[in-house]
């Protein structure tokens, strides 16, 4: 008789199975409820089928939908196959390629029939109702092993040349799996749930079509790729759509252009012009920024645009942003002599990427004593990396960038409490930004790094405890959350994730803990022992870049910014042309008292002006007639209400100025 296999259960009770045992049938030895919720099974920590069998004594926990995040991934996964089966059996002739789930749905490649050609919007419907009928085929999910040899004959026969291009390249000693939903089948490492008919038929949308090269490579065949979401229920998929719906409104190009704060063109891919209520915005962040700086003991420095290319070799950019880096020559040759050419030895020059190695050159000049430390240099510093066209979004996404960044040079004694410091200094911008939800997290070294293992244990315990014995909100801390193999090459970090008004998450913030940067590029300073030690170097930005972080305020406020923040913070406007001196004397009044103001003395009705002046977003709209002329007062509307508040001059400016001084200086 064969040996028995022990399982161990969540609870710590063990059952002793034979050979070929399943984690589907520990569920039915539990009960049948069990065995009627479970989708899939935690094996030693692998996400498996209930149907395959376990290998040897095992930890097993059973999935049910209750696991919201395991489930959601196999839901994806199941609804990538069954559209693909979809399309497949819907339009012959089309060859499928990959189908990954995603953060919040799943997507296919497909090679369409060329009698046909790509798909288009217009056929998402009939694909989905297909997908439907799948679905209620209740079709088994069934994992097999097959031979590469196999495979490569399977698909040769049915016409699927990218997937035996795939399968020749695989390695011949590798288990290679398919999953069969009837006589659909497609290579797939699974896991999947048991059966289609575990999909909510109501709870996925096939959303867009859009191209994309086999492999990711614009040298190969262009593809259709199909995009879908996909969840549990059709409550989860309505939630989505409403913060789809919400998230389009809020889309900071849109409204960016509505209250005229920038353009994008094509003459300047990747780069962004600044409208001037655009760069009043900026300003006023800018000078936040810098007045928080300036109190917490920061210096402020400016460095090059270009720098020698040995300098990025030596700090270790070089091998690793190279291709992100514009590159140039030294010297331009003579273009007068037509047989010029520019060597390719010549010296090179590159924009900078990142600032943190001309820091380094500062910290450089001149002997440091311990007694200096911590150094605290920042910089509003220009930087340009070469994004490739695709990724490039609005002003999210781009290729120059103003960073908000800092180095702190520090000694190991001051490196727990500099970073607590960060982390309370950062908490508190945040609040005055409108975002009082954020969550930490810890990226711990990657697998190909610089420096001793003894080093990143040192840095990555520090960064913890710096983070948990701050005064950061308990819930922030009971948030945090650590990242295996998500650190920098030289440094681990922490890294800060804001959630905006409709639920969305983006890291911003972030301070690293790089002990390798100061080796490489020979930064030192005296110690009390009169020997020259190594300064630990802390990389950090609270808003990460000025572009990027203006878009998520766009679209966290939906354009309407607090009033310190706003870039025309009134406007007078009159409702008959008798009004017009005293609204002028208004504005002039209000702008004395350094608010920023804007007159509207259009022959206009009143009613357009004030959606005119809704659409801009502007906070408050003063409305001036001959009543309120011969008074000396003004109706005041705020962006949003449809009531108004009649007080006289004198105390809208006391109440505006007010509610117009930056938080910092209140």
């Amino acid at each position: 008789m064969s040996a028995m296999f022990r399982i161990t259960l969540p609870d710590g009770s063990v059952r002793e199975v034979a050979p070929g045992t399943t984690p589907a049938d520990v569920a039915a030895a539990i009960g049948p409820g069990l065995a009627k919720a479970a989708i899939a099974a935690r094996v030693d920590g692998e996400v498996r089928d209930l149907s395959r069998p376990f290998a040897g004594d095992s930890q097993l926990a059973l999935i049910t939908f209750k696991d919201e995040a395991d489930a959601l991934e196999l839901a994806r996964h199941d609804f990538a196959h069954v559209m693909a089966e979809a399309v497949q059996h819907l339009f012959p002739g089309t060859q499928i390629t990959f189908g990954p789930a995603t953060e919040d749905g799943f997507y296919y490649d497909f090679a369409p029939n060329p009698e046909r050609g790509p798909f288009t919007d217009e056929d998402l419907p009939a694909i989905e109702e297909e997908m439907r009928r799948i679905i209620a085929r209740n079709e088994p999910f069934v994992r097999e092993v097959w031979s590469r040899q196999d495979l490569i004959d399977r698909w040769t026969e049915q016409g699927e040349t990218f997937k035996a291009e795939w399968a020749a390249e695989l390695p011949e000693g590798e288990e290679l799996t398919i999953y069969r939903q009837g006589a659909w089948l497609d290579m797939c490492r699974g896991p999947h749930m048991p059966t289609t008919g575990k999909l909510d038929p109501a709870a996925f949308k096939l959303t867009r079509v859009s191209g994309a090269y086999w492999r990711g490579d614009q040298a190969n065949a262009m593809l259709s790729r199909i995009y879908g979401t996909g969840w549990l229920t059709k409550k989860q998929l309505q939630e989505h759509l409403t913060r789809l719906e919400e998230a389009a409104k809020r889309d900071h190009r849109k409204i960016g252009a509505e209250m005229d704060l920038f353009h994008l063109q094509s003459e300047a891919q990747g780069s962004v012009f600044w409208h001037p209520k655009g760069y009043m915005l900026w300003r006023q962040l800018e000078a936040y920024m810098r007045r928080r700086l300036d109190a917490a003991g920061y210096e402020e420095v400016k460095t090059p645009q270009l720098m020698d290319a040995r300098q990025w070799e030596q700090s270790g950019h070089w091998g690793k942003y190279r291709e992100n880096m514009f590159v140039v020559p030294d010297e331009i040759p003579n273009t007068e002599d037509e047989g010029a050419v520019i060597s390719g030895d010549a010296d090179l020059m590159a924009l900078k990427p990142m600032n943190c190695p001309a820091h380094v050159l500062i910290f450089r000049q001149g002997i440091k004593s311990y007694r200096d430390l911590p150094i605290r240099m920042a910089e509003f510093g220009c930087c340009h990396r070469n994004e490739p066209h695709g990724a490039l979004h609005g002003i999210m996404r781009v290729r120059q960038f103003t960073q908000d960044d800092a180095h702190i040079f520090v000694r190991e004694d001051q490196l727990v409490e500099e970073v607590r410091n960060f982390c309370e200094l950062l908490d508190s911008v945040y609040r005055d930004l409108g975002f009082e939800d954020y969550a930490v997290k810890l990226a711990l070294r990657p697998e190909k790094r610089f420096g001793s293992d003894a080093m990143w244990d040192q840095s990555e315990d520090e960064l913890r405890r710096a983070v948990l014995q701050s005064s950061l909100s308990e819930t922030i801390k009971a948030k945090f959350e650590e990242l295996p193999g998500e650190g920098a090459f030289y440094a681990p970090k922490l890294e800060f994730h804001l959630t905006d008004a409709i639920g969305r998450t983006w890291q911003v913030g972030t301070i690293q803990s790089d002990r390798v940067l100061p080796e490489r590029l020979d930064a030192s300073y005296v110690a009390e022992d009169g020997n020259r030690h190594r300064p630990v170097m802390l990389h950090r930005a609270i808003l990460g870049t000025f572009e990027r972080f203006i878009g998520i305020l766009i679209e966290h406020h939906a354009g309407r910014f607090p009033l310190w923040l706003a870039p025309v913070q009134a406007v007078v406007a009159t409702i008959v042309s008798d009004a017009d001196g005293y609204a002028e004397q208004a504005a002039a009044t209000l702008r004395a008292a350094g608010l920023r103001v804007e007159t509207d003395l259009r022959n206009e009705k009143i009613n357009y002006k004030v959606r005119e002046h809704s659409l801009a977003k502007v906070p408050v709209l003063l409305v001036v007639g001959k009543r309120e002329a011969e008074e000396g007062k003004v109706a005041i509307r705020r962006l949003g209400s449809q009531a108004q508040e009649i007080v006289t001059l004198d105390e809208a400016v006391a109440m505006l100025k007010g509610e117009a001084t930056p938080p910092d200086l209140r």
